[in-house]
């Protein structure tokens, strides 16, 4: 009986110390839970999806991109229009020097005006006189197209004796033939330039059309995008390091939800 006695009064306060201190330890991390500083959480400068403040700035975003799209296209057509005005310029130049070729040729062939109506040179009809008249006309005609009056087609032709090239003609007629044929070759060429030239001069034209209104609507875009409000930037915190102000929202002590 003692020696139960004895133990009891031994382990008893033993057990009473450590419930104490679990007791103490337990409270300690409570109080600790319990005034555990919450500090109120400033808002987010960022703009909630849906809000007012979020379609501003996504349409301010949108406005940015068209204007510099706008601006890049705006920059693309005005070098194309200044490449088709430059192409237009020397379409115009190809049309006067194929205006002063057919001129040319048009003058030698107006000294051969009535010669039609002219009996030919006889000639005795021999073998001979034909090989000479054909050589006659075959260097002509070479040196034609050298000089670029004739196409290598039309000396195709000549050579070939197509398209009313007779070798056994008179000299003078091949002339007056030869001469013609330049003069409308020159006529269909300046034909052709002056096409080009047309042609030319529209593409010139819708190019110029297209960078002025690419322009104006570029100014345009820029315009709205420098009025246009700018989205909020968001706030950046102070460093941990400096020193609380006066203006330092106040600390908030509110109780952890426990359990």
């Amino acid at each position: 009986m003692n020696i139960v006695l004895q133990q009891f009064l031994i382990e008893v306060p033993q057990a009473v110390a450590i419930w104490s201190a679990l007791l103490v330890l337990s409270l300690s991390v409570l109080a600790v839970l319990v005034a555990r500083p919450d500090r109120d959480r400033t808002p987010d400068d960022e703009p909630a999806p849906g809000s007012a403040a979020a379609l501003a700035a996504a349409a301010a975003a949108d406005l940015r991109r068209y204007a510099d799209e706008v601006a890049v296209a705006a920059t693309g057509a005005a070098q194309t229009a200044r490449r088709r005005r430059s192409e237009w310029l020397a379409a115009q130049e190809e049309v006067d020097r194929a205006w002063q070729a057919y001129d040319e040729a048009e003058t030698v062939a107006r000294r051969f005006t009535g010669a039609d109506a002219m009996p030919a040179p006889r000639t005795p009809r021999t073998p001979a006189e034909y090989a000479l008249r054909e050589r006659w006309l075959h260097q002509a005609a070479m040196a034609a197209h050298w000089r670029g009056e004739l196409t290598a087609r039309q000396l195709s032709d000549v050579f070939g004796h197509r398209d009313g090239w007779d070798p056994r003609r008179h000299p003078a007629e091949q002339e007056v033939a030869l001469a013609r044929a330049v003069r409308d070759g020159r006529l269909a060429g300046y034909r052709v330039a002056a096409e080009r030239e047309r042609s030319a001069w529209r593409a010139a034209e819708l190019s110029a059309e297209s960078a002025r209104a690419l322009s104006a609507e570029a100014y345009a875009a820029a315009q709205r995008l420098r009025v246009a409000p700018a989205p909020r930037q968001r706030a950046v915190p102070a460093p941990a390091s400096a020193p609380a102000t006066a203006s330092t929202t106040a600390t908030r002590w509110r109780p952890a939800r426990v359990g």
